[in-house]
């Protein structure tokens, strides 16, 4: 994505009656300061989301005097800073129409110059009008700025239709791919109370249940928490989806072995191994792991009884 896009700002009036039926009316709007149409778009979205913040807050953080507007990594950055995720939708007026629909604003970055002359806007979209074709923005000065689809999604074309859903982590955007949740997670992790991060990882794996990334992402929030009953459970379902998830298995293993579980720990090191190679980016850590629990297996008592119901029943045969 062009990241070094900036902002300009143009008008035009309403034409339409406001219809809660077809724009979300309740979408807060700040006119925007000459140049700052960064964070008055920034501040619709985010208090949308339910955090209290103003332009004026944000602005420091996501305007640059000397460029006279916002760059788009720095308001995705500063809404990551406010607890919330910036997920970054994948393009499509169908996508915008679902997100629209599940009531999510969507902020958008468009290209409102002429001849050639790039003239870069944030803006928020809040509705679509589907009996004249005609979408609604929060935009610049005026609360309901209204354009034809047509014109509206050309002028997104320059920024590759840029388009942005900020959310609690606990409402994923309806449009969110597995892969596209836990890498919006992810982005905002260092940001997110661990209750946030907590939540934001159980609505993803309630949404995909069988997806590897997610279990695997779910395993390594649960193992950091200390839940390892659940990290277990997790890492047992990946390897029950994919039994050749390398990086889950020797996660398995390392759990197994703070668990004092040595030996339920080397069948799983050693099936890492067996569904790995010297040229793979984990054989250094797999090879840890084995050798770790080889030396630790050979000193230790069996495995208490609850290291066979934290290894799973016949985990530990899958690529050995």
């Amino acid at each position: 994505m062009g990241a070094l896009a900036l902002t300009a700002c143009a008008t035009r009036p309403p034409l339409l009656a406001e219809d809660r039926g077809r724009e979300l009316i309740a979408a807060p709007f700040f006119p925007q300061t000459i140049h700052q149409c960064g964070p008055a778009a920034l501040a619709t979205v985010l208090v949308a989301s339910g955090v209290a913040t103003t332009p004026d807050q944000l602005a420091p953080e996501v305007y640059i005097p000397g460029r006279r507007g916002s760059l788009q990594v720095e308001l995705l950055a500063a809404a990551r800073r406010q607890g919330r995720l910036a997920y970054v939708l994948t393009p499509g007026f169908d996508t915008l129409r679902a997100e629209l629909a599940a009531g999510n604003p969507v902020l958008v970055l468009q290209d409102l110059g002429a001849l050639h002359i790039r003239r870069w806007h944030f803006a928020v979209l809040i509705g679509y009008d589907p009996a004249t074709d005609v979408v609604i923005l929060r935009s610049g000065t005026e609360r309901r700025r209204l354009e034809t689809r047509a014109r509206f999604l050309h002028s997104l074309q320059a920024g590759n239709f840029w388009a942005v859903v900020v959310s609690d982590p606990a409402r994923l955007p309806v449009t969110a791919t597995a892969a596209g949740a836990i890498n919006a997670l992810t982005d905002a992790e260092r940001f997110l109370t661990p209750a946030a991060l907590d939540a934001g990882h159980a609505v993803a794996l309630q949404r995909w249940p069988t997806d590897p990334l997610v279990l695997f992402a779910a395993g390594n929030r649960a193992y950091a928490a200390g839940r390892i009953a659940d990290a277990a459970a997790n890492y047992r379902q990946l390897l029950a989806v994919q039994p050749a998830h390398v990086a889950g298995r020797n996660n398995l293993a390392n759990l197994l072995l703070d668990e004092g579980c040595p030996a339920a720990a080397l069948a799983q090191a050693r099936a890492a191994a067996g569904s790995s190679t010297p040229a793979s980016p984990l054989w250094a850590a797999i090879q840890d792991t084995l050798e770790r629990a080889t030396r630790e297996v050979s000193n230790a008592m069996p495995d208490p009884a609850h290291c066979a119901a934290m290894a799973g029943a016949g985990a530990g045969a899958a690529g050995s």
